[in-house]
């Protein structure tokens, strides 16, 4: 398996977490101490960028998503006073570039200018931010390109089609100070950074694991309902430029409808419901635990229901362990809705339950019983169940956009709620697990390097060597608490325990 340049990779897993906890630090650890502001596209003056006092928008490939999330939040924006021209519409298909430009025209009165291809846009309208909202397949290409034209960047999840160009984007990203967002929605909740605040208080004591999902159910098959009209056809897309042939993106293939508007459902352009829909909640699990990189990672599923000519799995589950001693686990299905499993992360002392979806105004606590308290812990536990309140945002995309436009009018990368690093994080958990699936095999991330492989460097060893020693559990990033939560009791009988040696019993030496 193909892995990136590492040599720029010396920060360990752990050292990453710190340096997106200390939100002020990246401009000096991303760029030489050069701050964001002080990075100008090529081509572009200080004084042009500084004449800017709005922020001058432009969209990559506004379909399905991209208008009905990123243009019409933008839209909605702009009307209530934010400082934002919606300034060029870049998109493959014309009926629907004009039907974008068009929107933005009549909600803005600007009318923006309309490309075929993006680059020209980028040259072209003294740009400031761009969305990206284009297949999977040409995340990589399309931000790269904008951060090295000094742009800031959002754009959708996914954040890049696989692991080594999504680690490539965060390299990228630190380096360039530029502002980042990748558009996983919830993580605008404030609930994942009150919840971490409260793991890493120890509220639950040792963290042990996540369990989080993302069912769904259709009657046509999932992403099928993406309808299929006529005036979609090689004189009104640009096919070719769509593939990405003369990138190298993918490979040539006679038009096909289903493929142009139904692309989530087969490998060349996405992962189905690995890079879909688990990045969401997955995502919003590492948020709130500050995990990032995965050390193991095994994917499993199949084709069991939707025979409807698709690649990808209607059953999945995704396994990821961490270094830092916690297990993540996501499922679903895409035929099956009613019986979806909760959101939840346990503790040795207790467990945080979710419930489902992104909309909601709290949690609950559910504490374990009282026989498995250390006896040092007695005093400090807490032993009644609870509902811990929280702020509901009733429209997290237009949030999380809100947060964007923040961030860069603020020049600050950090202030972003879904930055490159927590998207390069999730890519390794969904888009690893999907690889697993498909070939069958257990990948393993290197903490320091970021090095992937499917060599076992001796998982399940390092686990049994730290119970040998009697050693203190790892902990999640952040982790105040000392030993709480972390330290079993040892029964009298325990002391007869060990090995007889020269025949002598341990219980009487």
């Amino acid at each position: 398996m193909p892995t990136d340049d590492t040599s720029s990779r010396q920060e360990s897993v752990l050292n990453q977490v710190k340096h997106t906890e200390n939100r002020r630090v990246f401009l000096k650890a991303g760029a030489g101490g050069v701050t964001a502001a002080a990075l100008i596209a090529p081509g572009r003056s200080q004084a042009a960028a500084a004449a800017n006092e709005r922020l001058r928008v432009g969209f990559i490939g506004p379909g399905g998503r991209g208008f009905g999330a990123h243009v019409k939040s933008m839209c909605e924006l702009f009307k209530d006073g934010r400082k934002i021209d919606l300034v060029g519409v870049a998109e493959v298909y014309q009926t629907q570039r004009d039907m974008v430009a068009d929107y933005i025209r009549d909600k803005t009165g600007t009318d923006p200018g309309r490309f075929v291809d993006y680059r020209d846009m980028i040259e072209k309208q003294n740009l400031d931010a761009v969305c990206i909202a284009t297949p999977d397949h040409w995340h990589h290409k399309q931000v790269i390109d904008s951060l090295d034209a000094g742009l800031h960047v959002y754009c959708e999840k996914p954040m890049t089609k696989t692991v080594e160009e999504a680690f490539d984007i965060e390299d990228k990203w630190r380096k360039t100070g530029k502002v980042m967002q990748v558009g996983v929605q919830s993580t605008s909740l404030k609930v994942w950074d009150e919840v971490r605040a409260l793991l890493q208080d120890g509220k639950l004591g040792k963290v042990l694991g996540f369990q989080t999902e993302y069912f769904r159910n259709s009657g046509i098959g999932q992403w099928r309902n993406y309808k299929l009209v006529k005036d979609m056809a090689p004189s009104t897309i640009d096919w070719n430029r769509w593939l990405g042939i003369e990138e190298g993106l993918a490979p040539e293939m006679p038009f096909d409808r289903a493929v142009y508007k139904q692309w989530r459902r087969f490998w060349p352009f996405g992962s189905g419901m690995f890079t879909d829909l688990f990045v969401h909640r997955t995502t919003a699990m590492l948020k709130a635990t500050g995990l990032r990189i995965p050390g193991r990672v095994v994917g499993a599923g199949g084709i069991y229901l939707e025979y409807d000519g698709r690649d990808v799995p209607d059953v999945a589950t995704v396994v990821a362990d961490f270094h830092e001693g916690v297990q993540g686990i996501v499922t679903a299905t895409m035929c099956n809705e009613e019986s979806r499993v909760n959101q939840l992360i346990r503790g040795h002392y207790g467990t945080f339950t979710f419930g489902n979806g992104e909309k909601f105004d709290g949690f609950d606590f559910t504490p374990e019983r009282r026989q498995v308290t250390a006896e040092g812990d007695k005093e400090k536990r807490s032993f009644e169940p609870e509902r811990i309140a929280t702020e509901a945002v009733p429209n997290t995309t237009k949030a999380h956009f809100a947060n964007f436009i923040d961030s860069c009018e603020a020049g600050d990368p950090m202030m972003c709620n879904n930055p490159p690093d927590l998207g390069a994080a999730a890519m390794a958990v969904v888009n690893l697990g999907a690889q697993s699936y498909r070939k069958g095999q257990v990948f393993f991330v290197d903490p320091e390097s970021r090095e992937i492989s499917n060599t076992d460097p001796g998982w399940a060893a390092k686990w049994e060597k730290l119970s040998a020693a009697r050693a203190t559990p790892n902990h999640i990033p952040g982790w105040k608490a000392g030993d709480f939560g972390s330290k079993l009791d040892e029964p009298d009988w325990m002391k007869n325990a060990g090995p007889w040696v020269d025949g002598k019993d341990p219980a009487t030496s």
